[in-house]
């Protein structure tokens, strides 16, 4: 390999909420959702915060630090470069073209998603998500006085999870909705969407007239064997009710440097979308994250993405077969995307007469720190992060084999 992807990138004293996010008696305020610090001395290794414990390409810094060289930080133009990063970043992975009128920058996924929410419908209307649902999603909705009405996906024979279009359906009618998320690929259970799945929810969409908010920003971590299709590349009708949401974020482990883009072809949608990001008056990108997306996009950083999801499929493959030899009563429907595993541990609960929180506690307390899945409405699953050293996840799993499970 060209690239590092076996050393345990050291977060420590660098703002990581990974790491440096622990619950400590003494600190003003902590994460409700965070672990615990461990109480058999060992380091925690983090498998709670979607983002990566591996340094980024190396493109990305030295673009941010050629640009920061430059003494003035003032008030930028948005160059041709990234528009053109966007356009020949589709086109090439996922052999889509877009208009470059379609793009327009939105200050994180969610940021965009609450925009778009807002020029949609007013507060206390409801919209239509799958479940288990991205915790992201419920704060930022529920937050602005929205309702959620989910859909449970189902198990198929094969243990992969699928959208239930009657249930969909039965909940748009009732409860007569007209604004729907798409997670592609779908967070938590990192199920990739194949077209024909896609084809037949935009149709249940069209027959009732629902405007689809897709977000799109794992798209770029499909696993092998699976193919990612972007809702806008299903025809001319799912192009006029569908804004999509895309961000280097999760591909290059740049969250903390904020910003996304939307890409919206219908241009009614688009300048409703656009007026209601702009009322803020601070829907504006910062000029070094905006020179990481350039080089996030480019050839040098597209190599280190291939690298990096070689070693994701090594991890997935790990964690499967070590869950199946070892954690008796987990299940887990392989993820075709995402790095994020979805563990049912409802077997291993019943059998030793433990809650969600008894388990989780455990892991945290041997320096497993995994997260919960009650918050994205799995009582009975834990949400991993595959992103680090195989060697590391492998410590992880000797933990879970021997203290926890």
């Amino acid at each position: 390999m060209n690239f590092d992807f076996t050393t345990m990138l050291e977060r420590h004293g660098k703002d990581a909420l990974a790491v440096d996010g622990l619950r400590d008696n003494n600190r003003e305020r902590n994460f409700a959702f965070s672990p615990s610090k461990p109480t058999n001395g060992k380091e925690a290794i983090p498998l709670w915060v979607a983002d990566m414990n591996f340094a980024t390409s190396p493109a990305i810094p030295e673009a941010i630090i050629e640009r920061a060289k430059h003494p003035a930080y003032g008030y930028y133009a948005t160059p041709d470069a990234w528009y053109d990063a966007i356009l020949s970043w589709h086109e090439r992975r996922n052999h889509v073209r877009f208009d470059r009128s379609w793009i327009g920058y939105e200050n994180g996924v969610l940021g965009g998603l609450m925009s778009a929410v807002r020029s949609l419908e007013a507060p206390g209307s409801r919209i239509l998500v799958n479940s288990p649902t991205y915790i992201g999603f419920t704060n930022a909705l529920t937050g602005g006085g929205y309702r959620l009405v989910t859909s449970e996906l189902q198990k198929d024979s094969d243990g992969i999870f699928r959208m239930d279009l009657a249930d969909m359906e039965e909940k748009l009618q009732k409860y007569h909705i007209h604004t729907a998320i798409c997670c592609s690929p779908h967070n938590p259970t990192g199920r990739v969407w194949e077209r024909q799945e896609l084809e037949d929810m935009m149709a249940l969409y069209r027959k009732y007239d629902v405007t689809v908010l897709c977000d799109e920003i794992w798209s770029d971590l499909i696993l092998p064997g699976y193919t990612h299709t972007p809702l806008l590349s299903l025809g001319e009708d799912a192009r006029n009710r569908t804004i999509a949401f895309y961000a280097p974020s999760k591909t290059y482990n740049l969250a903390g440097l904020i910003g996304s883009y939307h890409v919206i072809p219908n241009p009614a949608l688009r300048d409703r979308v656009y007026r209601e990001s702009m009322r803020t008056g601070y829907n504006h990108q910062c000029v070094l994250s905006m020179h990481a997306l350039i080089a996030a996009y480019g050839k040098t950083s597209e190599a280190w993405l291939e690298e990096l999801k070689t070693v994701l499929h090594a991890n997935v493959d790990f964690a499967m077969e070590e869950t199946k030899k070892h954690l008796p009563g987990v299940s887990i429907s392989r993820p075709q995307g995402t790095y994020m595993l979805w563990e049912d541990a409802g077997e291993y609960l019943r059998d030793h007469n433990l809650t969600l929180g008894d388990l989780v506690q455990k892991g945290w307390d041997a320096g497993v720190d995994w997260q919960s899945g009650e918050a994205f409405h799995g009582k009975t699953h834990i949400r991993l992060n595959l992103a680090l050293p195989t060697a590391k996840l492998q410590e992880a799993y000797q933990r879970m084999e021997t203290e926890v499970f």
